[in-house]
């Protein structure tokens, strides 16, 4: 099966090594507040602290930061695309089916935690739930493929008994 949008079977390792800190920074950001003090620097801002459409300040500017969910989340971002869509060793029409079907049944569960969370969340919680529902497309999909894959292999190892 021709499948051109998806990368070598080889990007999945490099996904999973770059996946797994990422995950684990990530963590530590969020629920720790960890800053890497090495990490802090001054970076161009696409918009200042202001809001998006006030014309008293400049829009775009140098600020002092610390890079480390900025890299947590790259790191991130990079190893997910990467295991979710590198292709399997063995790619054929039944991983194609349960990779879409994996991925529209990620997409809706992501869009009803985002429907909940407008009804649920408010306040500051409501822009650290957006920014963690940003990646849950991509967990719940890993979660769901690998898991269909692998009952799939465990039916056919019964089967084969």
């Amino acid at each position: 099966m021709k499948t051109s949008f998806l990368f070598p079977n080889s990007f999945k390792k490099v996904g999973w090594l770059l996946l797994i800190p990422g995950t684990i920074l990530g963590i530590m950001v969020v629920f720790l507040d960890y800053e890497a003090p090495f990490l802090n620097a001054q970076v161009f801002s696409l918009f200042k602290n202001a809001p998006l459409f006030n014309n008293e300040t400049p829009a775009s500017h140098v600020v002092y930061n610390n890079l480390t969910n900025e890299i947590a989340g790259i790191i991130f971002l990079i190893g997910a695309i990467l295991v979710n869509f590198s292709k399997e060793k063995q790619e054929d029409e039944y991983i194609a089916k349960v990779r879409l079907e994996s991925l529209v049944w990620a997409t809706y569960l992501n869009y009803g935690f985002l429907l909940l969370s407008l009804l649920l969340v408010y306040e500051s919680q409501f822009l650290t739930f957006m920014v963690l529902n940003m990646f849950t497309l991509l967990i719940f999909f890993i979660i769901r493929f690998h898991l269909m894959l692998s009952q799939n292999n465990y039916s056919l190892k019964v089967h084969a008994e």
